[in-house]
């Protein structure tokens, strides 16, 4: 390892450490993560056992998954090797998997943790490398600062991986006990039965064809598009928003589907299109499913809205008496509280949603069949149900635009925002101000316009909702311009 290479600083965003292929996201760099990751698992095993001896990790276990991007499987071998030269009994997915999934197995097999090689939903030339907790879903923010804490206080040891004894065949156990979760959380006879057309579109990630196989069999048609691996991911981010989906609003059109539903690039969020091609937004989606659980099904619980989450979500939870709890943007801080409380359900903006009665984790393969599911149930089309949730509970429309900008440059322009305050902004009066994470102001209908620096890539996010589509633009450009 080069000393450039040695100083390289590890950061946990919301989600996991990701960087850029051959720049920051190498080998060097992942094995010294790996070697922090195996000695937190370690300290935390001494801490459990409340012994002064050694502990015995030869009885830890801990689960390996990746999905498709450029060298995905090699860094998820060399994870291997470094956690297996730690003294840990490892399991490595042979191929690409869901995040969800890989989550799932932990949980079922009682694993001290798991790591997944992804960048998630972030452009082609990223990396990353996820945390899974024993419960099954995201590492704390507490976790992954520990993590960070002990990058470089020991060299990485490794292990040859071909001299590494893995547990294939409890991975397909839990790999069916997964599908068998799913497909008892959600109606599939009556998907299959429904006389309808649903096109999927997992935008060349590792959802592969995993929501077509619950679906076939009935006379339900179910089409899969960009099905197969392209770590380029057909040139664009593999993330479920409009400027990404193309492919999936031309076919819902062009095969009159009743609704086109699409995963990112490790398939624990979800996208959605409309039976007239137009991209649905999280602050339509998540709202319905809201009420798909709490009216359809009579579910109860808490609910939780990530502080880019819709206006909406607000007031439905509140009409249905459920109790509204709001945490920065993350998933991480939703399954916190899935953990501690009894949630019904958490989203956040990006198609990020856990349920009640399945593990505290984003589960794009689950949230694709759970809307179809509460499309069907309506038994009307998901543009007609949005405008009869509009009628009910009032208008907003949801915007954002992503601008390049370095990371440290965006948190600068955010906190200047935050201590300078317009009186009105876009020709609106600005009614209140709410820094949780990142600057909100807020107007006196409820709209509001968000400045975000990403924590995972050079990006700043300025997101708007609003009470008509004209009041959002007119925010989301004022906003752009003061950005530039």
């Amino acid at each position: 390892m080069s000393a450039q290479q040695s100083l390289t600083p590890i950061r946990f965003g919301t989600d996991g450490w990701r960087a850029v292929i051959a720049s920051e996201f190498t080998f060097s760099n992942v094995e010294r993560v790996a070697q922090a990751y195996a000695d937190y698992l370690a300290q935390q095993a001494a801490d459990t056992s409340q012994a002064s001896e050694i502990v015995d990790k030869t009885k830890l276990l801990v689960i390996i998954g990746f999905d498709r991007r450029f060298l995905s499987q090699q860094f998820a071998e060399r994870v291997v090797e470094v956690l297996a030269g730690n003294n840990f009994q490892v399991s490595l997915f042979r191929e690409p998997v869901p995040t969800p999934l890989v989550s799932w197995a932990v949980r079922e097999m009682k694993a001290a943790g798991g790591v997944v090689i992804t960048a998630s939903h972030n452009p082609p030339e990223f990396n990353g490398f996820k945390i899974k907790a024993p419960w099954g879903g995201s590492a704390s923010p507490e976790t992954t600062l520990a993590v960070e804490a002990f990058v470089d206080s020991s060299p990485a040891r490794k292990s040859e991986f071909a001299k590494v004894e893995m547990q294939s065949e409890q991975l397909a156990a839990a790999t069916e006990s997964y599908r068998a979760q799913v497909a008892s959380y959600v109606d599939l006879e009556r998907l299959r039965s429904a006389q309808h057309r649903v096109v999927v579109d997992p935008m060349h990630g590792s959802g592969g064809r995993f929501v077509e196989s619950f679906l076939q069999g009935g006379t339900l048609e179910v089409e899969t598009i960009r099905a197969e691996r392209d770590p380029l991911f057909g040139g664009v981010s593999p993330e479920p928003i409009d400027r990404n989906l193309e492919p999936l609003k031309n076919r819902v059109r062009e095969t009159n589907a009743i609704l086109g539903l699409a995963t990112d690039g490790d398939a624990d969020r979800v996208g959605a299109v409309n039976e007239l091609g137009e991209t649905m937004t999280m602050h339509e989606v998540v709202p319905l499913l809201l009420l798909h659980l709490s009216r359809q099904r009579g579910m109860t619980g808490g609910v939780v809205r990530t502080f880019s989450q819709s206006v909406l979500t607000k007031r439905i939870a509140a009409a249905h008496n459920l109790k509204l709890y709001e945490t920065p943007i993350g998933f991480k801080y939703i399954a916190d509280l899935m953990l501690r409380e009894d949630i019904l359900l958490g989203a956040e903006e990006s198609g990020g949603i856990g349920v009640s009665g399945h593990i505290p984790e984003r589960d794009g393969i689950l949230n694709s069949l759970l809307l179809l599911e509460a499309v069907i149930a309506a038994g009307i089309p998901p543009s007609v149900l949005v405008k009869e949730m509009h009628r009910e509970f009032g208008e907003f429309y949801f915007g954002r635009r992503d601008l390049h900008m370095e990371v440290a440059r965006g948190q600068e322009l955010v906190q200047e925002l935050a201590g300078t305050t317009p009186d009105s902004f876009a020709g609106f009066a600005v009614d209140s101000v709410e820094t949780l994470d990142g600057t909100k102001l807020l107007f006196e209908d409820e709209s509001w316009l968000l400045f975000r620096q990403s924590g995972t890539e050079p990006a700043l996010r300025v997101y708007s909702e609003a009470t008509s589509t004209a009041k959002m633009n007119a925010l989301l450009d004022e906003g752009e311009k003061l950005a530039r």
